[in-house]
């Protein structure tokens, strides 16, 4: 009976060594997984902050461009003042 407590000890002792070390491999990766999330929420600040800063732009343009009516109204507009200038 001694011999069987001493071959299941070793046993014991070689489960909990090798528990341990993967134990060990577990929080190693657990920290690169945490480094590589806060890499992660930055790019996204900056992609968030990015994509932002071009929808205020297209807004802006958007804006700033003449609706189909004021551009056919500028047309006859400098239709106006080109016989105006070509009378004279």
């Amino acid at each position: 009976m001694d011999e069987t407590k001493k071959m299941l000890r070793v046993i014991i002792n070689g489960q909990s060594a090798m528990k341990e070390e993967l134990l060990g491999e577990i929080r190693k990766v657990d920290k690169k997984v945490n480094k590589l999330d806060s890499k992660i929420d930055g790019v996204e600040k900056r992609l968030t902050e990015r994509i932002d800063k071009i929808g205020l732009q297209v807004a802006r343009l958007e804006d700033d461009a003449p609706t189909r009516d004021e551009f056919d109204n500028l047309e006859k507009r400098v239709t106006k003042v080109e016989t105006k200038v070509a009378s004279v």
